[in-house]
């Protein structure tokens, strides 16, 4: 299935302890200027194997896509979550990023008994216990593959943006404070579906000195 160039890499760890149903979950999108904030939870079979799943931020496009598939197909169990521009503004990105994690975590059809949580904060979800994992998408399958669902599932939300608003350049930036994108605020503004909150002359500045 996978045409990948690069060789794999070793093998993330499957499972933080093997008593409980784990899943893993990450988010994407946290550092956009536009667009909602998309997580994923993903439950793996104890015996799965797949040595190209990674951190989605060290994936390209291509493996991305192509991983999501495999994850979809083979994961017992998988969900994603999402919080919009304007749910961002209103209660902040953080707090955004939990409430897309908590959505995802929601969607799935089986209940996990343990979550693993990529980062270093969590608003606890009710009746699961959870562990954050620094740098956990690089570490357990389970994180890597939400990451992948999360990563793939916001651009594919993106790239239909894009469609209405083309010259921010979001087929290319997902929204993320590129040269492209952030002169184009300067030129056109900002849409709809910006966030307020986000301090987009700093985003400027900082170009301009770059």
């Amino acid at each position: 299935m996978f045409t990948f160039a690069a060789r794999p890499h070793d093998m993330l760890s499957l499972s933080y302890q093997n008593k409980l149903i784990e899943a893993g979950v990450d988010e994407a999108g946290r550092g956009c200027l536009a667009g909602p904030v998309f997580a994923g939870a993903v439950i793996l079979p104890k015996k799965y194997k797949n040595k190209w799943i990674n951190d989605s931020k060290k994936l390209n496009e291509k493996q991305r896509d192509e991983l999501r598939l495999e994850i979809e197909l083979k994961a017992i169990s998988w969900g994603v979550g999402s919080c919009s521009h304007i749910e961002i503004d209103d209660i902040n990105i953080l707090r955004a990023s939990h409430v897309a994690m908590h959505r995802a975590i929601e969607s799935l059809q089986k209940k996990p008994e343990l979550l693993l949580i990529d980062g270093n904060r969590f608003k606890p979800y009710p009746n699961i216990p959870h562990h954050c994992l620094v740098k956990g998408d690089a570490t357990f399958a389970s994180i890597a593959a939400a990451s992948i669902l999360a990563k793939t599932h916001r651009d594919e939300f993106m790239l239909k943006l894009h469609s209405r608003f083309p010259y921010y350049g979001w087929d290319k930036n997902k929204a993320y404070a590129t040269r492209i994108h952030v002169e184009a605020i300067r030129k056109y503004g900002t849409c709809e579906f910006h966030r307020k909150s986000f301090h987009l002359k700093a985003f400027q500045t900082k170009l301009e000195l770059a």
